[in-house]
């Protein structure tokens, strides 16, 4: 933990609404890539999907079999459920309250659909999806995957109870999430009740992800309503937040890679070149097949 007599709050460089993007009769929102935002690196994507509430015998959500080679995706089932297969042979149903890791790596085929009993029964869904680009040296990392369980996600409380810490991944104030990235990604989700205060330590020179996804947050005494992706500098060694209401926030940090990105739909690539050979590597079946 930094000296807190010399610790310097960051200060925000620029808010990002989330656009709303919506997939077939998914709400979706989209705060990255934005108009003022292409990246975070080495952040590279979000969507927010919902709040919303399904009906009885509904379609479910929409992403069948699809690739992806070159990043890690993190997934965050607020309410709801998510079914989750790949052709690493990896399957779960994660709840309400559960995430998901999935390092793609050298590159791997995934589905991420509604149960059947969400899909005759209906009800309320959120989910946010993080893309996290992993550096050159290990974009043909095999691939793995995580699946937990709320109750698997260690979590502690803080200014008194008001603020409770879902740790995720890396170490928060003593506590190990059960993700250790390869990138050094510490990722969090915290709920802040009205009026709560937290100052989180951040060493200078790592890049902040903080999106407010209920409620509002005040970051070193400015505004962010939900849906906003707060932009912060580099300089500073805690991020303030002040909870003028009862909030809910998405929050991580990890060292920039400042590398070149080049991606293509489902592929994050550091060269042309690379997407072409993964493009003719899925397409000759080197990422697998999902059998059932």
């Amino acid at each position: 933990m930094p000296d807190e007599t010399q610790a310097t709050p960051r200060r925000v460089l620029a808010l990002h609404p989330a656009e709303r993007d919506d997939i077939i009769d998914l709400v979706t929102r989209r705060p990255l890539p934005g108009p003022g935002i292409e990246m975070l690196d080495p952040f590279l994507f979000l969507n927010h999907h919902g709040p919303q509430v399904y009906p009885p015998r509904n379609r479910g959500l929409p992403f069948g079999p699809h690739p992806h080679r070159g990043f890690e995706t993190v997934t965050f089932i607020l309410e709801g459920e998510l079914s989750h297969r790949d052709s690493g042979g990896h399957e779960s149903i994660i709840h309400a309250g559960g995430i998901q890791w999935m390092t793609a790596g050298s590159g791997l085929v995934h589905a991420e659909l509604s149960p059947d009993d969400f899909k005759r029964q209906g009800g309320a869904l959120e989910i946010l999806q993080l893309w996290v680009n992993l550096p050159a040296r290990l974009k043909m990392t095999p691939p793995r995957y995580v699946g937990l369980q709320r109750e698997d996600i260690p979590s502690f409380p803080a200014d008194g109870g008001r603020v409770g810490v879902d740790v995720v991944s890396g170490t928060w104030d003593g506590h190990d999430g059960k993700i250790q990235s390869l990138g050094d990604v510490h990722m969090a989700t915290i709920r802040l009740a009205a009026g709560a205060r937290l100052s989180l330590p951040v060493a200078p020179g790592r890049a902040v992800f903080l999106y407010v996804v209920r409620g509002a947050v005040e970051v070193a005494g400015q505004r962010a309503d939900k849906f906003n992706l707060v932009e912060l500098d580099e300089a500073g060694s805690t991020v303030d937040l002040a909870a003028p209401e009862d909030s809910f926030v998405l929050f991580g940090h990890a060292p920039p890679l400042r590398e070149p990105v080049f991606s293509h739909g489902p592929f994050v690539m550091t060269t042309r070149e690379e997407i072409i050979e993964a493009i003719n590597d899925y397409r000759a079946g080197k990422f697998g097949t999902m059998l059932g």
